[in-house]
């Protein structure tokens, strides 16, 4: 499928070397995804032939182009060209799986359920954002960063559909937008004057794969297959003037997963552990994306785009989740893109009106209750979780924007500038329900004897009375504007100078009332209001006029270029900016959500084991009605009271990263082959993460006490409080280093390699934004950075064959992510010595050189038909040698106030990656 495209361009007469000049500056977005808008810099690579019709005007010319590494720019990235996308080995069919080949990011499938996710630096993936065709796709209510993404299997974009993309690590211009770790930015494919299309085939299942260590240590594997296939067309409606594009690709899953019970003192129910072991989820995705592009002057172009996904996928089984345990997910999306390009003599306006509508539903296999068991004596550790789920959500995102881009491509003063100003205003409607737990959750203690008869808790929820539906809702606001000015000062020095500023409104956030009877028990409970509490309750009680949006997010963002000898061959560059992201709403609806559906836990004494704090109301005699929801509900107030208590900061500030880097690109002449090479050292410091902390304080105000944390001391009349506020951090310094020999038909090959070196701290464990631990986020030390590999490795080959056919290959090695975390040891009752010495741990997992190793193949054969019919086969060989990247590890940090951490893997549960995978594909193009 041609990647090339008609622009709209002047109607006057013109040199074929302006005519060069203005296509590449100006019209080659949708052939180098480079800018999120319309203009670009850049150049043809040499011998590239430019064909014009024998006019005096461009109308109906078409380019294609390979493009040359953009050199002069202080942002960190590289381009993922399309015969990358095409070629290289791929698991997922996923665009965003080959975002790896440039250094500083790391693509990854879930081990347990298949989930794909994009990860930036030390940040997490919820940090990213991907701009397609110019339009951000963040994702404003759950996780993953991009809508669509969060726990899912599926793709976010047909691949068909995808040319080539730029993958910005750091230091993006001032037009990227709710980011703080990379960006992403990809151009859709478009119909051209000649009618193209394709279609294809792909399949594996269990006989075509290696054995999970699940399966090898059971004797037998669990039926499994992944079959993907879809269609791509395009071509004139009327030529010259209007064309279209249509693309769908579709997915049908069965995935191997493993459940593994946690470390247990003793011997399980037979009837739990039965279900323990290997077995599957299935996955299906149904993704559409259609295009008609529309000409009606010289000048104008006109493009209506839209996009429909349809996904069902069962998820929360693996681990110590069973599956009747698990949950069935819908995750549906719709946008629109109505998009108007208009060109002058000396500048571009690109105009977009857009319209989202996302829905991610999970809700459990079986309703009922469910048989948690777990240890008691070692803080409720979770063993094995059988029965009915307990997950259910409603949540989305649904409303129009429109952004306008201008560019000024030809202003001279002191030099040549690309002034390019713009904004983006969006009223979205988030919404959220959240009925947690769904079914009742009963706790069986497991010791050494095996597991009670009857349970020592049970989790649950209650519909508040007269409300009752666990939901949130906000029409939020935003607003953006930014100026960039790319001024090249001579053929030496440029300067990339930006600024932009960001406004959102929360109205669910901003115009909270805290409800009257828990303004009075904080106002009245001494415990909180004790100077030795360390909190200040009036930072979290609402009026509905005390809080105010954030107004002061300016992000400047400046880099600069030196082009030492004017021949784009050694650039030094570097840049410094910041740039704001957002918190997420499904952090924020928490403090109206469970005020609605509160849960609840009531722990029972039994018949002749342990009993409970008879002193607690929450502390009663077991009786096996209690199985009933009706009855157990009954012993809670149906009015909220002893309910948790979610509050948020008044002065919510908005997560943001800082971003400083140099470095140094070179073309390096290696025999008759020009090598790109680039050497960049980065710093990012990531603040004001969302966390949220435990307000439950002892009599005298502490925290630490006989017992460890203060959980027998809830808020009076109520149950724990628990406080949202900014604090999480995160501080990496990296270095990045690339060297590529694009692939070009005349050498028939080409080669990536990415390295990343990262040497990363943070005061939270990745992904993870509850801090109950310590009194304060504030109080957490920095560890190393528990979500990224201190080296990582990546390297792509692709070498044309004899016979039509295409070899390649992909090698990925990782080193071990550390493994951090906080043990209290050295003191009486779990009171820590020191918060961050000896009462932390890190190391590396098992000591190991690689927690990551994998090489794969792929082949393909072409073979011509007729009229420009071409048949393919390809073959995808996955992790050839079959390494086994264990996932599952078991952790012990010591005992009796001696830190003497020790870790050892399961080998036979989950891995990082697939077992030795063949696929098959088959498909037609002409």
């Amino acid at each position: 499928m041609s990647t090339s495209k008609r622009y709209a361009m002047p109607s006057k007469p013109t040199l074929l070397a302006c005519a060069m000049a203005s296509c590449l500056a100006i019209a080659m977005p949708n052939v180098f995804a480079q800018s999120t808008g319309a203009t670009v810099r850049g150049q043809a690579a040499s011998g590239t032939e430019v064909t014009a019709a024998a006019t005096t005007t461009l109308e109906g010319v078409t380019v294609t182009a390979n493009m040359l590494p953009e050199v002069k720019t202080s942002e960190v990235g590289a381009t993922v060209s399309n015969k990358i996308i095409s070629s290289v080995p791929q698991i997922t069919r996923n665009f965003l799986e080959f975002a790896d080949v440039v250094p500083g990011v790391a693509f990854s499938v879930d081990p347990g359920n298949g989930a794909t996710k994009l990860q930036g630096g030390a940040q997490s993936p919820n940090a990213i954002n991907v701009y397609i065709d110019g339009v951000g796709q963040k994702n404003y209510v759950t996780q993953g960063g991009i809508t669509g993404q969060d726990s899912s299997r599926g793709n976010p974009f047909p691949q068909l559909g995808i040319g080539e993309y730029k993958v910005i690590t750091q230091n993006y211009k001032a037009e990227y937008d709710q980011v703080s770790s990379a960006a992403i930015t990809a151009v859709t494919k478009s119909g051209t004057n000649e009618f193209h299309g394709e279609l294809f085939n792909q399949y594996t299942d269990q006989d075509w794969r290696a054995k999970t260590p699940a399966e090898a240590n059971a004797g037998e594997k669990t039926d499994t297959q992944e079959k993907d296939y879809g269609v791509a067309l395009g071509g004139p409606i009327i030529k010259d003037a209007m064309h279209f594009f249509f693309a769908y690709e579709a997915k049908d899953y069965v995935t191997p997963v493993t459940v593994v019970p946690g470390n247990s003192p003793g011997p399980l129910p037979p009837e739990a552990l039965a279900q323990a072991g290997p077995t599957s989820i299935p996955f299906s995705q149904d993704l559409y994306f259609g295009k008609l592009d529309w000409t009606p002057s010289d000048s104008d172009l006109i493009e209506l785009s839209g996009r429909y996904r349809k996904e069902s996928q069962r998820d929360n089984i693996g681990g110590t989740q069973t599956p009747g345990f698990g949950s069935d997910i819908l995750n549906n999306e719709k946008r629109a893109d109505l998009r108007w390009q208009h060109t002058a003599d000396r500048w571009l306006n690109d105009a977009h009106i857009t319209w989202e509508d996302t829905e991610f539903g999970p809700q459990p296999v079986n309703n009922g209750i469910a048989q948690v068991y777990a240890v008691q004596n070692d803080n409720n550790r979770v063993l094995l979780q059988t029965g009915a789920g307990a997950n259910f959500q409603n949540k989305g995102q649904k409303g129009p924007a429109i952004q306008d881009d201008l560019s000024f491509t030809d202003l001279q003063w002191m030099g040549d500038h690309l002034v390019k100003t713009g904004f983006k205003y969006k009223e979205v409607k988030l919404n959220t329900q959240e009925i947690n737990p769904a079914n009742p959750q009963f706790f069986y203690n497991v010791d050494e004897s095996g597991a009670d008869d009857t349970p020592y808790k049970a989790f649950f929820g209650v519909p508040l009375a007269g409300v009752g539906n666990g939901s949130a809702e906000s029409k939020n606001k935003q607003f953006g504007i930014y100026l960039q000015d790319d001024w090249q000062v001579n053929e030496k020095l440029t300067l990339n100078l930006g600024v932009r500023w960001d406004y959102e409104e929360t109205p669910s956030y901003l115009d909270y009332v805290t409800p009257p009877d828990v303004v009075a028990a904080l106002r009245g409970w001494s415990n909180i209001n004790n100077p030795n509490s360390g909190i200040n309750i009036n930072d979290y009680i609402s009026t509905g006029n005390n809080r105010d949006a954030p107004k002061d997010l300016w992000q400047p963002r400046l880099g600069f270029s030196y082009d030492l000898n004017a021949d784009q061959e050694h650039v030094i560059f570097g840049g410094v900016g910041r740039s704001y992201d957002r918190d997420s709403f499904d952090y924020l609806q928490l403090e109206v959500s469970k005020a609605t559906f509160p849960s609840y836990e009531v722990f029972f004494n039994q018949p002749g084991g342990p009993t409970c704090d008879t002193s607690q109301a929450n502390c009663v005699n077991w009786d096996p009605s209690f199985y009933d929801i009706n009855n157990l509900r009954s012993l809670v107030s149906p009015t909220g009271g002893g309910r948790e208590i979610d509050l948020l900061n008044n002065n919510l500030k908005v997560p943001y990263s800082d971003q400083a880097s140099i470095g140094m690109r070179n073309v390096v002449q290696l025999g008759p082959q020009a090598w790109n090479t680039s050497v960049t050292l980065s710093r990012i410091e990531s603040k004001d993460g969302f966390a949220y902390i435990l307000g439950n304080r002892r009599e005298d105000g502490s925290f630490f006490g006989e017992g460890g944390q203060p959980w027998g001391f809830p808020l009076p009349g109520f149950g724990a409080l628990i406080l949202g506020k900014n604090g999480i951090e995160s501080k990496a310094n990296s270095l990045l280093f690339s060297m590529d020999k694009p692939y070009t038909q005349d050498s028939g090959w080409g080669v990536t390699v990415a390295y990343t070196y990262t040497d990363a701290d943070e005061n939270r464990k990745f992904g993870e934004h509850y801090a109950l631990d310590a009194p304060d986020i504030t109080d957490y030390p920095f560890l190393t950075s528990y979500g990224v590999s201190k080296h990582r490795l990546v390297a792509t080959g692709i070498l044309d064959g004899p016979w039509g056919t295409t070899f390649s290959s992909k090698l990925t090695l990782a080193t071990p992510k550390p493994y951090s975390d906080i043990a209290f040891f050295g003191g009486p009752f779990g009171i820590p010595s020191a918060i961050d010495a000896p009462g932390t741990g890190r190391f590396l997992v098992g000591g190991k050189i690689f927690g990551t190793r994998s090489v794969d193949f792929a082949v393909n054969k072409d073979f011509d038909l007729t009229a420009g019919v071409v048949f393919y086969v390809r073959a995808d060989l996955i992790n050839a040698f079959n390494f086994k990247n264990y996932s599952d590890y078991t952790v012990n940090w010591g005992a009796n106030g001696v830190y003497a951490p020790t870790i050892s893997a399961n080998t036979i549960g989950n891995m990082f990656t697939y077992p030795r995978l063949f696929k098959l594909s088959a498909g037609v193009r002409w």
